[in-house]
């Protein structure tokens, strides 16, 4: 089976799982809208090109050329991803991140559960979103109550299962 093939594949997989997660999580309709762009040429020739099925494309391109356009297509276009939530500081004039609306942070908590899932198949647990957030969290440019409430919702996750939660969650306002 061909690249293109594969990759549609996994990427439907995951927007799949992200749907499901949403809908559990309270938000249905940002699961219905989740990741479209990947099908964009933009974001899916590239992604077919360096598909290897265990990470993501966007991890070969970027060791090839030192970035990757399709992420910078990618996460410019999607608010689930705290890499959007940037912008200029007036008083600074450097750029800061900004802390997320919460229904993002929903969505981004979805979607990288969803992303362990589809890429460590059999080997998932309930830890591995977490192991998988506190490896680089010293080396991003996420706003502090953004990061705060993501670990939360990865650790609740590890320490007490999807369903309690997803009920959390979906109180969240």
């Amino acid at each position: 089976m061909g690249s293109a093939i594969k990759h549609f594949k996994t990427i439907t997989r995951h927007r799949h799982q992200v749907i499901k997660h949403c809908f559990k999580a309270g938000i249905f309709w940002q699961g219905l809208k989740h990741d479209l762009s990947k099908y964009s040429p933009t974001e899916f020739i590239p992604g077919a090109k360096y598909y290897q099925g265990t990470r993501s494309p966007n991890e070969a391109e970027r060791e090839i050329y030192g970035y990757s356009l399709a992420w910078m297509h990618h996460k410019g276009r999607n608010c689930h991803h705290f890499e959007y939530w940037t912008d200029y500081n007036p008083k600074t004039k450097k750029l800061e991140p900004v802390e997320m609306p919460l229904k993002y942070v929903k969505e981004m908590f979805c979607d990288r559960v969803a992303a362990s899932k589809i890429y460590l198949g059999d080997k998932y647990t309930n830890e591995e979103p977490l192991k998988y957030f506190l490896k680089a969290k010293g080396n991003r440019m996420i706003h502090p109550k953004t990061s705060e409430l993501l670990e939360k919702l990865l650790t609740m996750l590890r320490d007490e299962g999807e369903d309690k939660t997803f009920e959390y969650i979906k109180k969240l306002k």
